[in-house]
């Protein structure tokens, strides 16, 4: 029932309650009341009766009319409009990828790190431990990156709830690192190291940010000790292997290799005695390790190796040989000897005269060089003699006769 319905009903109600009222008297009062009541009350059983809305104050009528500021799109002078703009920004991908590197701008230093612009929707942090390869202990993050620098960083992380991306520099320059550690592998050069650590078997060197083992038997003249840290060696690489992040190094092979440039055979070296064996003494020779053969200590006999020489003797040696490749030199005092049997009597006197004796040494063998010359020389022109006779023999004979005239001859009388 409608609730206009309803108030026609109320008021035709009244209407006949005080009719009767008026007709009969009093008696018929309450029965209107009870009419208009029951009337009331079933309208509003059969549809509740809808809250009126609340008043709105101008403030909030105005606020619900405010639309934001109006940009005026004006693109005169320009060389391109804003349809060209809108179309170029929905073109461009501002996709951020794990791994990618990217072109950003050093904002501020924040805590444990600095604040990069890559152009996301987030600025990107770079923290202290990924600024740079070479870190020296206490180095912060204004000692490895300057504000407003520009530069490429690699994203390492996806972004956070924040939309923030962690970026790394360390991970370009190690990558960089091994390309150039390869390509000097490549060349096979001498190049030089910094020793940052020991350990019980060799130390650890720093080649262009990378650390590299450097064994202990490939150290020259030195033992990996603590005096050894700061050092700058010179080194050759033993192995270089980027998939295994395995790098080796050798102090030995860079000091044989420079040396073994400057040396040749015939020179004098002065060497100390490592070891003696039954064949020989091991001369150390500036870091390398030469063989003085039992043969080639003394023109005479040597029952008794420990009575000529000691470990930690000062010699001096001449080369007799060497290996350049492999880094070996073949050392000889018996050359060096004034007289047959000096090492034995008195080698003191064989390293003061070492320098005149290796002189008159080397005229000797010029000599005899020359003289071997010379009598090649003179069998080569004998040899020649011999062949000019026979040449000259067989000119003879066959100015003389012919050997096939009597064949050929025949052979016509046969055909004809």
């Amino acid at each position: 029932m409608r609730l206009s319905q309803a108030l026609a009903l109320v008021t035709a109600a009244a209407a006949s309650g005080a009719a009767a009222a008026f007709t009969v008297g009093p008696a018929f009062v309450p029965a209107a009341n009870t009419a208009l009541k029951s009337a009331v009350a079933e309208t509003v059983g059969e549809e509740a009766v809808k809250p009126k809305a609340p008043q709105l104050s101008r403030f909030d009528r105005l606020k619900a009319a405010y639309k934001g500021p109006q940009i005026v799109k004006n693109d005169e002078g320009l060389d391109f409009s804003y349809d060209d703009f809108d179309s170029a920004v929905e073109a461009t991908d501002y996709a951020f990828n794990r791994n990618d590197v990217v072109k950003g701008t050093v904002v501020q230093y924040d805590n444990g790190g600095c604040i990069v612009d890559i152009g996301a929707k987030a600025s990107a942090f770079l923290p202290t431990a990924e600024a740079s390869l070479i870190m020296n202990q206490g180095d912060d993050i204004e000692d490895l990156i300057n504000v407003d620098e520009e530069r490429n960083f690699q994203i390492i992380s996806e972004e956070d709830e924040n939309g923030q991306l962690l970026v790394s520099v360390r991970r370009i320059q190690y990558r960089e690192a091994w390309d150039t550690v390869i390509a000097k592998n490549a060349e096979d050069g001498v190049f030089e190291a910094t020793v940052v650590g020991v350990n019980r078997g060799g130390a650890i060197c720093l080649v262009d940010g990378l650390r590299a083992f450097l064994p202990g038997s490939h150290l020259t003249g030195q033992l990996p000790t603590e005096d050894l840290i700061g050092q700058t060696l010179p080194l050759k690489f033993l192995e270089v292997n980027q998939e295994a992040n395995k790098l080796v190094v050798s102090n030995r092979r860079a000091v044989v290799e420079e040396q073994m440039s400057d040396l040749s055979r015939g020179d004098i070296i002065t060497g100390i005695v490592k070891a003696l064996k039954p064949y020989g003494a091991f001369v150390e020779v500036g870091g390398m390790s030469g063989l003085l053969h039992l043969s080639q200590i003394s023109y005479d006999r040597i029952d008794d190796l420990e009575k000529v020489l000691q470990p930690g003797t000062q010699v001096k040696c001449m080369i007799i040989d060497h290996d350049k490749v492999n880094g070996r030199i073949a050392l000889s005092t018996k050359t060096l000897e004034p007289e047959p049997g000096d090492m034995l009597r008195d080698p003191k006197r064989v390293f003061e005269m070492a320098e005149e004796t290796a002189a008159r040494y080397h005229e000797r063998m010029e000599a005899e060089r020359k003289a071997r010359e010379e009598a090649a020389k003179d069998i080569v022109l004998g040899l020649g003699d011999s062949l000019d006779d026979l040449t000259s023999s067989s000119d003879d004979d066959s100015e003389g006769s012919d050997p096939l005239a009597d064949v050929s001859d025949n052979l016509d009388s046969l055909l004809s």
